[in-house]
């Protein structure tokens, strides 16, 4: 029993390694931003974020779903022993990411000038080649996670972050130093716009750099342990073997829903810029230079930090596909529902508390993260930060939920979920933006609702799919009181301190001290959480084994 238990619970285990190393590169992430911010200024990463948004959606659309989609199918194959299909499988994603990736990166170059306008294009260009790479990227990390190991995926990922960050901030400074001879800021409108785009071209070669070093790791792992699949492959004897007209089928049929899935699910970033930055300032005659520099807020900073605790999420959805998949294959839907009720019950335990910290602390974590932002910025920023705390929630519900319906073999199901989600926020969006004031916010309230739509769309089809239902006390309501007192206990802890020091950061780190302990103490003494499930979560034994020394854990 012990076994089996232990057996459940691997991909808990596995989806804690990928969400360390998820938390690990946005943590750098945000080191590097710092700097990066103070390099390229707010102009700078609104023409990067603009730019940055037409890359993702050709990615998406190229290569970005191939991990997951390949980890399914050859999961799947391994699950049934059929080594020699799985094998050809590899090798056939490989010349498919090859074929469309090359098509991709090179639509990208050339019709960069459909996307942004005139300036932003060489910023565009230069993520072109980042499209190729990325497909090759994405099947050697999706054959480890088909093999159930997240650690080659999660140390690349560190890595790819590594030398995004440092690559970044040398090349944009550099970039700017070269075209002006120095880091002063121009006088002259122009000479700002040039400025901004030379900081962004810098930051996106940081990001193809990131890729083409994670790429090399990865290739060299692959030849390092390709012997025992290969080995597997000729012992297989099995009589049928997939011919590779069929081998494509497979890939096509099931790469495809994950791509619309994937791209319809992250278009509303997309839609959202193109309706603030290009429509709505023609529409209302408004400066490009202001309004970039406040979409440099919003996508540069406030989204930045509030993907940071969708991580866990993200990497319990990598773990989910394939043995969600498996289980679904070896018709044992009840293993599948446990998997999925584990999943979903850790996910909240870390997704409600940093909601409810980030909407408490948003101002000052926005000022700890980016030192150097202005004040009339950093107030912006908080409350954007603050309007958007609840969709971390929803996304990482939606995000789990998404890679389920996607194990049980319901692909088209969140593509359609999605654009229904659109079609609200993209109305709600247009709404607030033209007839009402809010201007800026209006954006982050339809990212909300949408992430809110798709949450609750999605939650109901995997209780369809299944038969599953979540149980709602204790992984909803009883988290969500628990991190309701942190949030109070973290702000109190906060005010006492800066009216001390009028330091806001070294007010926020005696909270954040406070809080982390807080949250896991309420919770287990509420009846929200067992010592099995603190367990699941990433170094969660160090959390039962401080709770047991404070007896508040029996």
């Amino acid at each position: 029993m012990a076994d089996r238990v232990d057996r459940s619970e691997n991909f808990v285990l596995q989806a804690g390694i990928l969400a360390a190393a998820g938390i690990i590169t946005r943590i750098i992430g945000l080191l590097y931003r710092s700097p990066l911010d103070s390099i390229i200024g707010e102009l700078g990463l609104g023409y990067y974020s603009s730019a940055y948004n037409y890359y993702t959606i050709i990615l998406l659309i190229s290569s970005y779903s191939i991990p997951a989609a390949i980890s399914k199918v050859m999961a799947q194959k391994l699950g049934a022993k059929e080594y020699i299909n799985a094998y050809r499988l590899f090798k056939c994603a490989l010349a498919y990411v090859l074929t469309v990736g090359g098509a991709a990166s090179l639509f990208l170059w050339f019709g960069a000038g459909l996307f942004v306008e005139e300036s932003a294009i060489p910023v565009l260009r230069t993520f072109a080649p980042t499209v190729f790479i990325y497909g090759i990227l994405g099947v050697l990390r999706g054959y480890f996670q088909a093999h159930k190991s997240m650690v080659q995926t999660s140390i690349s990922q560190i890595i790819e972050q590594i030398i995004n960050a440092g690559v970044s901030i040398g090349m944009a400074y550099l970039l700017i130093k070269l075209t002006f001879g120095t880091m002063e800021l121009p006088a002259t409108e122009e000479g700002q716009i040039l400025r901004g785009v030379r900081g962004a071209m810098g930051s996106a070669m940081g990001t193809g750099a990131g890729v083409l070093v994670a790429l090399l790791f990865m290739a060299w792992l692959y030849f390092n342990n390709r012997q025992k699949l290969i080995r597997k492959a000729y012992e297989d004897n099995r009589p049928k073997v997939d011919s590779i007209p069929e081998i494509l089928k497979i890939i096509t049929f099931v790469v495809t829903p994950f791509i619309l899935s994937t791209f319809v699910y992250n278009l509303n970033d997309t839609i959202n810029n193109k309706l603030y930055m290009d429509i709505y300032p023609s529409r209302m005659r408004l400066n490009m230079v202001d309004i970039t520099s406040n979409y440099g807020i919003f996508s540069g900073k406030v989204l930045t930090i509030s993907k940071i605790p969708i991580a866990f999420a993200s990497a319990m959805a990598s773990a989910m596909i394939p043995s969600v998949a498996e289980l679904i294959a070896m018709n044992d839907q009840k293993r599948a529902r446990e998997k999925i009720a584990l999943a979903v019950k850790s996910t909240m335990l870390i997704s409600i508390p940093c909601a409810f910290g980030i909407f408490a602390l948003a101002k000052p974590v926005t000022k700890l993260i980016f030192p150097a932002t202005k004040a009339e910025s950093l107030e912006k920023a908080g409350i954007l930060l603050m309007a958007i705390s609840l969709s971390i929630i929803f996304y990482a519900l939606s995000t789990l939920n998404s890679s389920i319906l996607q194990g049980l073999g319901k692909v088209n199901t969140p593509i359609i979920n999605a654009a229904a989600a659109l079609a609200v926020q993209t109305i709600t969006a247009v709404v607030l933006l033209f007839y009402t004031p809010l201007d800026l916010y209006s954006i982050a309230v339809a990212n909300t609702l949408y992430s809110g739509i798709m949450c609750v769309l999605n939650q109901w089809a995997v209780r369809r799919a299944i038969d599953y239902r979540q149980e709602i006390g204790r992984t909803f309501i009883r988290p969500g009181i628990a991190s309701a007192l942190m949030a109070l206990m973290a702000y109190i802890v906060y005010r006492i301190v800066y009216q001390i020091n009028g330091s806001m950061v070294i007010a926020l780190l005696p909270a954040i001290i406070v809080a982390v302990p807080v949250y896991f103490i309420i919770l287990v003494l509420i009846g929200g959480v067992n010592e099995r499930e603190l367990r699941s979560l990433p170094k969660g034994h160090i959390i039962v084994k401080a709770l047991r020394k404070l007896h508040i854990l029996k």
